[in-house]
């Protein structure tokens, strides 16, 4: 008896977990692996790549947890520099088309994965597709913005969007020694930030040299007799440029999934059950940056483009492809990121995501430190938690500061994942010590002030 066949498209995060978590389960005489990828490289870090921009990271392979052979080596078919161009989802096959040699073929298929990842947003503008205009999703786009570094003439870098590819990116180009401008189209940077907290970065942004730009529509780059960026054009000023980076943010990459009749979800992702089977398809699959993912908080479906959920996807995609079981319950929305040494987090709701889906709440803003106020080196940090009017229920927490102040997110991540209160978030028993944390840890301080927030408005 042949062989069942699974196909991958992507071969990156998701598809290559996925691939990886099927093989472990079944050998190759019982399922063949086949993976396609359109770029150069497989298996690599994204979210890595502004710190290789800006040198942090020394060398782009540093960046790549495992190579094409690698792959190979362990009975995966993986063709790279191949770009699935049609999914004909009643014929079970696949079309490729070879970017080297130009030859297209059909694949056959008893099983298939979707990991097509997202793709940096780039707008209609005049001039986007200018020479010193980047995107960065991958590593060919890394090494083209390192390239346009060298060949820039000039030390001037104009960041288009302050989400969190826009800071990190700002940070980048700062390391590199550019004069760094943010235009950011919304009331403060880190929209996924309530504005007030937004307002601690933009504060922060600017003592490190870093000028940003609030309420700046781009309307257009300006490009001069040589064809390559010279400004940035806004519809109230020019901002000269000797470089452009898009941090705007990704969208689903579901073009294709889309022309098959597969079914996509409000923010354009794929739709997908908890065993990660794109709904109303019984042998496909779907995970990654091009999926949706439930909310466990808003209740609602969501895109978050993040290395974390792409490999738990994969695991999960590849234990059911391979005769094995798992299930994909959701997420809260944490995310973390950093412009130079100010940590900035997230998980939950922010007040507008609350008030989106009907959700009545109440606000408590901390001051505290990373670490006792008497020990050497505490630093200022600033919380912010929003719990459920009457109930008390945590529905998000937003932190900027340093020393450490991002993964003290974590322990909201959990306490939301668990459905606790803020109530009883007061008595967690969290590790002290001087060097690590007050006596009572920040996110405990906001939790004790969230509760007395609770009670005052459930008597007024």
């Amino acid at each position: 008896m042949a062989a069942a066949r699974l196909v991958v498209i992507g071969g990156d995060a998701a598809g290559m977990s996925a691939a990886s978590q099927a093989r472990r389960l079944k050998g190759p005489d019982e399922l063949e692996i086949v993976a396609f990828e359109r770029g150069h490289f497989s298996s690599y870090s994204a979210c890595g790549i502004p710190y290789w921009v800006g040198g942090d990271v020394e060398r782009r392979d540093d960046l790549i947890a495992r190579t094409p052979q690698e792959h190979r080596e362990r009975d995966i078919d993986l063709r790279m520099r191949t770009e699935v161009t049609e999914i004909d989802v009643a014929g079970r096959r696949v079309r490729a088309l070879d970017r080297e040699s130009g030859d297209t073929y059909w694949t056959d298929y008893d099983k298939l994965v979707i990991a097509t990842g997202a793709r940096p947003v780039r707008p209609a503008l005049p001039g986007m597709d200018a020479a010193g205009v980047h995107g960065v999703q991958t590593l060919d786009d890394g090494q083209a913005l390192l390239d346009s570094l060298d060949r820039a003439t000039g030390r001037r870098a104009v960041v288009v969007g302050a989400g969190y590819i826009g800071v990190e990116m700002a940070e980048a180009m700062l390391n590199r020694g550019f004069e760094v401008t943010v235009l950011n189209r919304g009331e403060q940077p880190m929209a996924t930030l309530d504005p007030d907290m937004g307002a601690l970065v933009h504060e922060a942004m600017d003592g490190l040299g870093i000028t940003t730009v609030n309420g700046a529509a781009v309307t257009g780059i300006r490009t001069g007799p040589d064809g390559r960026v010279d400004a940035v054009v806004t519809d109230a000023r020019t901002y000269p440029a000797d470089v452009v980076v898009l941090g705007i943010g990704v969208e689903p990459e579901t073009a294709l999934a889309g022309a098959a009749g597969l079914p996509l979800g409000p923010h354009g992702g794929l739709l997908t059950d908890l065993s990660m089977r794109v709904v109303g398809h019984d042998d496909i699959w779907a995970g990654g940056d091009c999926v949706e993912v439930l909310d466990l908080v808003a209740g609602r479906t969501r895109h978050i483009a993040l290395g974390t959920h792409a490999n738990k996807h994969g695991q999960i995609i590849g234990s059911n492809a391979g005769g094995g079981y798992g299930t994909f319950p959701g997420v809260v929305g944490t995310a973390v990121s950093k412009v130079c040494d100010l940590e900035i987090a997230r998980t939950g709701l922010r007040e507008k995501d609350a008030r989106a889906v009907g959700l009545r709440y109440v606000t408590a803003t901390i001051e505290s430190t990373g670490r006792a106020g008497y020990y050497p080196g505490a630093r200022p940090m600033t919380v912010k938690m929003l719990a459920e009017y009457r109930t008390g229920r945590l529905l998000g927490v937003q932190i900027v500061g340093r020393d450490g102040a991002a993964k003290r997110v974590d322990i909201a991540a959990v306490a939301l994942t668990a459905g606790m209160t803020v109530d009883q978030m007061t008595m967690l028993d969290l590790g002290y010590a001087p060097p690590f944390s007050p006596v009572w840890d920040p996110v405990l301080v906001a939790a004790r002030r969230a509760s007395a927030a609770v009670r005052g408005a459930g008597t007024g």
